[in-house]
């Protein structure tokens, strides 16, 4: 059995953490993150007042994936939820457990903290990502996800 530890991201780490974006980018057939993005994932995942938090998953010593979340607000619950922004374990270490072990670690943090509802999104095409969420428990919501991009603002 495999030895799992998730660990934030720190500075020493960060390296590690950018180079699994890097690899979900490649995953998903995105272009990764350039410089200036990596500088501001570097100031606001490591300051002093984080706009989101990134944790490692370690496979026996080797960090073979990671989860990134923040907290939004729910009004009607009148809590915060915690939202997932991504959560990625590299290819060759899949089905080992650490995908488990990051989704539970999200569940923790978001009931230790006092969150109404865990949420996230999953590319339609994800179809292994989709039956994940839903062994650990997932419902698909009937929401239509919009968004304006920086450029049409």
């Amino acid at each position: 059995m495999p030895f799992i530890t998730i660990e934030k991201v720190d500075p020493a780490s960060f390296p590690e953490f950018l180079h699994l974006i890097d690899k979900l980018a490649e995953y998903e057939h995105l272009a990764p993150p350039d410089d200036e993005a990596k500088k501001r994932l570097r100031a606001d995942g490591l300051s002093a007042r984080p706009r989101y938090e990134a944790y490692l998953g370690y496979l026996d010593g080797i960090a073979v994936g990671y989860v990134t979340f923040y907290l939004t607000y729910s009004t009607f619950l009148a809590r915060p939820t915690l939202f997932l922004e991504d959560i990625f374990v590299l290819e060759a270490h899949r089905k080992t457990g650490i995908g488990r072990a990051m989704f539970d670690f999200c569940r923790r943090e978001a009931a230790d903290r006092g969150c109404g509802r865990l949420d996230w999104m999953v590319l339609t095409w994800n179809e292994p990502a989709i039956r994940f969420y839903e062994r650990c428990g997932g419902t698909r919501q009937d929401w239509y996800v919009y968004r304006i991009e920086g450029d049409r603002f």
